[in-house]
């Protein structure tokens, strides 16, 4: 498929700026698959749509203070953006420098701002109100034009004493409560962006569900920069998916398989969620989340279980996709030319998400990180 196929213009004022109060009083789009049926509601609605045994399943991965500024020897001003930690060695020569200059703890592969930043130079990091200096070496470059950079003191120790949680580049001002850009059931540190389909939920609404019989499960999915950037290639299945770390509990695979088997559906909270559990799905089958399953493959029970994995995920969900694990998607609205647009696409069908995303806009529904929501059962 060409990736202009999902394409779309969005009228700036549509993207929304701040966060709705409270998270729930956003409006919710739901999507019928089986009759095409568009109906506009709130998302606390969203009780009407859940059944007694069903799962609902998120991601607890927590959005980290991933901008840091600093300074050169030179005095030039640098930026840098932690993507993820790089667990592969350095090579002997890198090691022996980065130890002669003092510089330990976990690296790093991070984007950089700023000029000269070869492999050996030196930036300290600003911080203010911190006791003692930070350093960041630079280790080496990326093949994507990224640094893989170690930092003294390690970053744990003062990350969120330092950072800045980020913000997508469309969002123009900071918010007010840093905490509304996590979800309220985050707490394993490692994204550098918001499991934003989760940001619509409340204590009081997480209550309700249980109390509907509606049960909970998590998985964790640290998301990267490159879920938000458009596809570059012509046709779509040119496109190399960016990998991330997820991990799915033995727990929450027992969850799941369990309410398969009583009949339940799996729903699943935002694009991460599916395609971890995608990717556990794949794994029980004996396969990699990237390999193609072959066509004999998609019949019988292990069809629609999942096994438990961590590791990183490349899993690229397009339309022809098979789905082994998810029934229902709760999902925000995608940037046009987006991994994730297809990915809807591919659940929905394209032809009813090009309808809803076309509604949505006269509709004047709120977009992309901060705005409203669609369920599609």
């Amino acid at each position: 498929m060409k990736t202009t196929e999902f394409d779309y213009t969005l009228p700036s004022d549509l993207i929304a700026q701040a966060p709705i109060e409270p998270r729930d009083a956003s409006r919710l789009m739901v999507l019928h698959r089986s009759t095409g049926k568009i109906a506009h509601r709130t998302f606390y609605d969203i009780l009407e749509y859940l059944q007694p045994g069903d799962l609902l399943v998120g991601n607890d991965s927590r959005t980290i203070p991933a901008r840091l500024h600093g300074v050169k020897p030179t005095g030039g001003t640098v930026e840098i953006f932690l993507l993820r930690p790089h667990l592969a060695p350095p090579s002997p020569e890198l090691a022996v420098s980065v130890q002669e200059r003092g510089a330990g703890g976990v690296r790093w592969e991070c984007l950089v701002g700023g000029k000269g930043l070869r492999p050996g130079v030196t930036v300290q990091v600003q911080s203010e109100g911190r006791d003692g200096s930070i350093t960041a070496t630079i280790l080496a470059e990326t093949e994507s034009g990224g640094r893989i950079v170690a930092f003294d003191p390690p970053v744990q120790e003062w990350l969120w004493d330092t950072g800045e949680v980020p913000l997508p580049p469309y969002i123009h001002e900071p918010l007010a409560d840093p905490e509304r850009y996590q979800t309220i059931y985050s707490r394993i540190e490692g994204s550098v962006a918001s499991s934003t389909a989760g940001l619509h939920f409340t204590p009081e609404l997480m209550l309700a569900l249980r109390e509907r019989g509606v049960n909970l499960a998590f998985v964790t999915l640290h998301i990267g920069l490159d879920t938000f950037r458009p596809v570059q290639v012509e046709e779509i299945e040119q496109h190399q998916i960016h990998r991330e770390w997820a991990e799915l509990s033995a727990e929450t695979a027992r969850a799941v398989n369990e309410t398969r088997l009583a009949g339940g559906r799996v729903i699943a909270v935002g694009t991460t969620v599916v395609r971890t559990l995608e990717s556990a799905a794949k794994i029980a089958l004996g396969y990699r989340p990237c390999d193609e399953i072959p066509e004999g493959a998609v019949c019988g029970w292990p069809l629609r279980s999942v096994a438990a994995f961590t590791g990183e995920t490349d899993l690229f969900i397009r339309p022809g996709y098979v789905f082994r694990a998810v029934d229902v998607m709760v999902t925000n609205f995608h940037l046009p030319k987006s991994t994730l647009l297809m990915l809807v696409s591919a659940f929905a069908g394209k032809g009813l998400i090009d309808r809803a995303y076309a509604e949505a806009i006269r509709e004047r529904y709120r977009f992309y990180s901060l705005g409203d929501a669609m369920v599609i059962l």
